[in-house]
Parts: structure tokens; sequence; C-alpha cells
């Protein structure tokens, strides 16, 4: 992949990053865990709640970043910018095997539209875990 196509995907990378980053401020909303939240004690909501808003503070930031940066970034500009590709790789290769180990296929398998969701979910973290390696690895 030269550097040309390498940038562009990178800048679909941090489009995609700051959708997911949107999105996740509404996540309880979007599938409806506003019952569920409620039976939670208040410290286990609270932590949770945070730790949403730090999830897509940290999104936003990968996206912003990648999208001023994504020339540097797939050139190699400096060895900073090929840590931090190694960095966001390694964060979304970790999730794609979270997508496996740790959530239950009960929540998607034989409902065709979570099915479809969780499958896009997935195919897209493992763009951007190649994407960002690729800027890591050069």
């Amino acid at each position: 992949m030269n550097t040309e196509s390498l940038t562009f995907t990178l800048k679909l990378a941090a489009a995609g990053q700051l959708i997911l980053a949107v999105l996740d401020l509404f996540i309880g909303r979007i599938l409806g865990w506003k019952a569920a939240m409620d039976r939670m004690p208040l410290l286990v909501r609270e932590v949770f709640q945070i730790q949403g808003w730090f999830i897509a503070l940290t999104l936003f930031i990968f996206g912003v970043l990648t999208w001023c940066f994504a020339a540097d970034m797939a050139g190699g500009a400096h060895v900073f910018l090929r840590w931090f590709s190694g960095g966001i790789g390694l964060f979304w290769g970790l999730r794609c095997v979270m997508q496996w180990a740790h959530y239950s296929a009960v929540h998607w398998r034989g409902i065709p539209h979570l099915t479809v969701i969780h499958w896009t979910l997935f195919l897209s973290y493992v763009a951007f875990t190649l994407t960002y390696w690729k800027a890591a690895l050069g």
C-alpha cells in the first residue's frame, strides 16, 4: 500500500472512530439499556457511565489525531507516530479479541439485525487494527 492509499485509509479509520465516539455516548439509549441500568447499584451505574464517556473521549482523540496527522503517520514521519499507530492498532486488535472472547454470542446469534451489527463492528475493528499496524510497521 502506498503512502497516499494509507493516508486515505487512515482518514477512513479516523472517521469511523469519530462515528463510534458519538454512538458510544448514546449506546444505552440505542440498545434500550435504561431498565437494566436502573436496576444496577448506583456506584456500578456511575462507573459504567463514566467508563463509557472515557471510551468515547479516547475514540474521539484517536479519530482527531489520526485525521490531522494521517499523512505523517502513513509516511512514518516520526518514530512517535509509528509508536502511536502501533498503540492504536494494539487497542483495536485487543478489541477484536474481546469481541469473541468476552461477549456471549447469545446477544446476537439468531437475531438478524444484531448479527449484522456484530459483524460490521468486528470487521471495522479488524480494518482499524490492520490500518494502524501498517502505519506502525511501514
